[in-house]
Parts: structure tokens; C-alpha cells; sequence
């Protein structure tokens, strides 16, 4: 049965993530394409965005592709920037995301991807990357430490999903919480940003990390 925000206010905070967890995994949709973000995190996504004007998206983990189409919207609305969007089969994504002029679609692991993406990426341009792939501890530490280096002082990568065993007993553990605190911890060019947390109820806690420092050798 559906509950109503004006009979649970005393509801605990645990109880009202399962709740969002349970209609994002199953009915939530960009523009008739399944996507599996949390909104409030998608809405701070556009804010930044806008604030840094990236040339360059990187999407690391598409599944039907509805986030990857919103992330090119926003690319439209502000007539400027492309997509790359990285994963190990894009079976399921939907033909208007692959349609789309400013999306192109990679199909191979992120880490074997890395020289590719690099070579069609303009030292100048300015990049956000958004790691959502297998959030598993290794390919998560793996993806931070190849793809930090296309980051530019200021902007950002991005980490989904560790909300794993830290607000939701899902996914692997260790995960991605674990591996945003070892990237953190083995240098010092990214800091986590917890001001963008800024709705408190987020599923990347710690995984909004801004670059600070000089730019990492290649």
C-alpha cells in the first residue's frame, strides 16, 4: 500500500531510503527510458552542470541509458558539450539515447576504455566523470585513479552508489564508500565535497569528489 508523507513524519530515515530504493529500482523512467538515479542527486547533478559547463560528460555505467539521455539534454539546453557513455554491453539501452547526436556509446570495461576516451578528449577540455558501473571496491579504486586525471582543477568525478552498506545493505562490500575513502587517502589532489550532499538524503555520501590540486601526470 502507498504511504503519504502526512501520516509517516515520524518515519526513521533507514525506512524512508528502502522506500526510495524500492521506486527507483522499479518504476523510474527519463523521458520513457528506465533510469536508476535518486532525483535529488540528479537534480545537484544539472546545478553543477551548469556551474562548470563541461565539454565532456563521462557516463561509466548506462544500463537502459536514461541518465546518459538527460545528461545530453542538459548538454542541448545549454548548446554545448557530448557524452561518452562507457559500459560492457549496451544491449539494453534505448534507440533514442543511441540516436542522440551528442552521445556516443563505448561498449568495453572503463578501465580498458581509458586510452580511447583520452585520445578523443582535448587536453583543454574540461570533463566530469560519473563512475556507476560495478561498484565493487577494486574497479571502483581502479576507474578514480585512471580517470582523475582527465579532471581539471575545480571540477569534478563523481561516484553513485555508495550508499552500499551505508544507508542500504545492497550491493558489494567493501564498495564504493571503501574505495572513495583509499583514493582519498593515497593523494592529494582530490578532496570530497560534502557540500554537495546538499539535500541529505543523497546515494553517493563521500562520492562528490573536486579536484584541488595540480593535474596528475599521465
Amino acid at each position: 500500500m502507498t504511504k503519504h508523507l502526512e501520516e509517516n513524519l515520524d518515519m526513521s530515515l533507514r525506512d524512508l531510503l528502502a522506500i526510495m530504493q524500492q521506486r527507483i529500482m522499479t518504476s523510474t523512467s527519463y523521458f520513457g527510458v528506465k533510469t536508476l538515479k535518486n532525483p535529488l542527486d540528479f537534480w545537484v547533478y544539472q546545478e553543477l552542470i551548469y556551474a562548470h559547463k563541461p565539454d565532456v560528460i563521462i557516463e561509466i555505467g548506462n544500463n537502459w541509458g536514461g541518465s546518459t539521455l538527460a545528461l545530453a539534454h542538459f548538454l542541448d539546453l545549454m548548446n554545448h558539450g557530448r557524452v561518452f557513455g562507457i559500459d560492457i554491453s549496451h544491449g539494453k539501452v534505448a534507440e533514442n539515447v543511441k540516436n542522440h547526436p551528442r552521445i556516443s556509446l563505448i561498449e568495453k570495461p572503463a578501465t580498458e576504455a581509458y586510452g580511447f576516451v583520452k585520445s578523443m578528449i582535448d587536453p583543454e577540455e574540461r570533463v566530469l566523470v560519473i563512475e556507476d558501473s560495478a561498484h565493487t571496491y577494486e574497479n571502483t579504486l581502479a576507474v578514480l585513479r585512471l580517470y582523475g586525471r582527465l579532471i581539471k582543477p575545480g571540477d569534478l568525478i563523481i561516484v553513485e552508489d555508495s550508499i552500499c552498506h551505508h544507508g542500504l545493505a545492497i550491493g558489494p562490500n567493501p564498495g564504493p564508500f571503501e574505495a572513495i575513502e583509499a583514493f582519498v587517502k593515497e593523494q592529494d589532489q582530490f578532496v570530497i565535497n560534502r557540500d554537495l550532499e546538499s539535500f541529505l538524503i543523497t546515494w553517493n555520501p563521500k562520492g562528490f569528489l573536486q579536484r584541488v590540486a595540480r593535474h596528475p601526470r599521465p
